[in-house]
């Protein structure tokens, strides 16, 4: 079992690059919407409560499923211990089936984030989304307000894997993934 945490700032590219890592290995992918819209959908609010009790019963079938493995994306505020402290937990539903962890981090300025973030793609994928001003201010204030971008030597992981995709395609990215990690 291979356990992909693909992770970046807002609109960076994320799923895009997810979806094309999957076409290309047996991975699947459990982008980090796909829980949030609908409990958005259902209990009219984003609860993050929710969000992570779905995800970990999720996580708890995939791990324990026959599957080659997943690509898991999602935001990782380094400057916030919560989120190191998910990433651990991820870990520790997958640890007791032998799973290998790979860490791929996507970075791209705000400027071209900001042009991703109007993509048919992700609004396709994102209901949540479509309000494209409300999501531009959330753009604009999650940067404001976390440090989605690691350090230099702060991911302390084998496997560690960072990629500027400003100028790479989501198949190019994913290709690079697919051969650095042997997918």
């Amino acid at each position: 079992m291979k356990l992909v945490f693909l992770f970046g700032d807002a609109a960076v590219g994320k799923m895009t690059v997810g979806q094309e890592l999957c076409k290309l290995t047996d991975l699947r992918l459990f982008h980090n919407h796909a829980t949030i819209e609908p409990v958005i959908e259902i209990l009219g609010r984003y609860d993050a409560p929710t969000i992570f009790e779905l995800r970990d019963v999720i996580f708890r079938h995939f791990a324990a499923s026959d599957n080659y493995g997943l690509v898991f994306t999602f935001m990782w505020a380094f400057d916030s211990p919560q989120d190191w402290q998910y990433v651990e937990h991820v870990k520790s539903i997958f640890a007791p089936y032998g799973a290998e962890f790979y860490y791929v981090e996507l970075v791209a300025p705000q400027s071209v984030r900001l042009q991703r973030n109007v993509t048919p793609n992700r609004l396709a994928h994102k209901p949540s989304k479509r309000d494209l001003e409300a999501s531009n201010d959330r753009l604009l204030s999650d940067d404001k307000r976390f440090r989605f971008v690691s350090l230099e030597g702060e991911i302390p992981f084998d496997n560690y894997l960072r990629i500027d995709n400003t100028h790479l395609s989501p198949e190019e990215a994913a290709r690079h993934i697919r051969e650095r990690f042997d997918l």
